[in-house]
């Protein structure tokens, strides 16, 4: 019997994200836009105008998760939540809204209070809950524009961290994507011209001028303005990233800047691949597990799975979709993922358990010891 169509949120510090599953379950549609949410909320509502302007309109049902609470326009993180849940919910059909609180299942927005901390940045979650059923066991690797998501699932979700802050000390969270984050956060010192030069500590280029550079930015990945607000050509991105090192583009070679930002795109690659060494020395997983690329730097997961030699899958491969929606899917992972944990009626408990046969739930390692979900 068909169900409710569906739309997954994930309102992120930088993007608002959409995805609209029909009631059989294909994804019909999928939306990222621009949304700075740290330069206020007007953004967050312009963009979900767009959005809602762009998606079908068939009365669905809607799902929330979000990261964006974390931004400094919050004076905490709860305040994030109560604000973000207040402004979406204002512009959503009363009654059709749910919101994902990771252990404690959906939730509507009048019932939220009090669970600050499930609803806070759980969309990894929600991703994880949504491929835990399908697979024996898998690492997934969502690396987005600002942040790469290391999770680990073998009959549940066998993370370590709840929280941001849990993840980060266990490397589950590493604070590092493709597009905005900041050339100095990556590299503390560059090759150049036989010299070892210490970045300057500004602003000047980000990581989306260094895969341009390189020439394997994804397309419409970087959709933010440049450090500069000037333009996204590899000309405009070797300018600024020249003034990392105090130099002007013009005094070196196109290949020179080239080489130089290929060695930052191998720093970022080589944190990323430390931290799920880290994950996997848990030996949680086989060696023959593979990883499950999502975001929209999985390029990247692909080529960490080649020098693991583990198998890759993409995160698309577990979602039936209609053919003009594949360009944003994997990149959107969270956002799907909510959309169907709310579509089948699943409380993140049930769909993080694989067996699907336990009463138990599925169990989260913490550094304070293990907590089943829901208790």
């Amino acid at each position: 019997m068909r169900t409710s169509d569906y739309i997954g949120w994930d309102i992120g510090g930088a993007h608002l994200k959409a995805a609209y599953l029909n009631g059989d379950g294909t994804v019909e549609r999928v939306l990222q836009l621009p949304c700075p949410l740290w330069q206020g909320l007007s953004h967050l509502r312009d963009a979900l105008g767009q959005a809602l302007g762009e998606l079908p309109d068939r009365g669905a049902c809607h799902a929330i998760t979000m990261t964006g609470e974390l931004v400094d326009l919050f004076s905490s993180r709860a305040d994030g939540v109560h604000q973000l849940l207040n402004a979406i919910a204002s512009r959503l059909p009363a009654g059709r809204v749910s919101v994902y609180a990771g252990g404690a299942g959906f939730v509507s927005p009048a019932d939220s209070e009090g669970l600050v901390e499930q609803i806070a940045s759980a969309n990894w979650m929600a991703t994880a809950a949504f491929i835990a059923p399908l697979v024996p066991q898998a690492l997934i690797v969502d690396i987005g524009s600002t942040t790469t998501d290391i999770i680990p699932v073998r009959g549940g979700i066998q993370a370590l961290g709840r929280n941001d802050h849990e993840r980060l000390a266990c490397q589950e969270l590493v604070y590092t994507g493709i597009v905005r984050t900041p050339v100095m956060a990556v590299a503390d010192r560059l090759p150049f011209d036989g010299e070892w030069v210490v970045p300057m500590a500004e602003h000047f280029a980000v990581m989306a001028d260094v895969y341009r550079l390189c020439q394997r930015l994804p397309v419409d990945a970087d959709q933010l303005p440049a450090a500069d607000n000037g333009g996204k050509s590899v000309v405009d991105s070797a300018r600024r990233f020249a003034r990392m090192l105090g130099r002007d583009m013009e005094s070196a070679s196109p290949g020179a800047w080239r080489r130089c930002a290929e060695y930052v795109a191998e720093r970022q690659l080589r944190r990323i691949a430390d931290a799920i060494a880290r994950v996997l020395s848990r030996e949680t997983l086989d060696e023959g597990a593979p990883l499950i690329g999502a975001g929209v730097g999985r390029f990247l997961v692909l080529e960490l799975a080649e020098r693991l030699k583990r198998p890759y899958v993409d995160f698309s491969h577990y979602i039936d979709f209609a053919p003009a929606t594949e360009h944003w899917l994997a990149s959107c992972a969270p956002a799907i993922a909510v959309a169907g944990l709310a579509r089948t009626g699943h409380q993140s408990r049930q769909a993080a358990d694989s067996s699907a046969q336990s009463n138990s739930g599925a169990v989260f390692r913490t550094p304070n010891g293990s907590i089943s979900c829901g208790s």
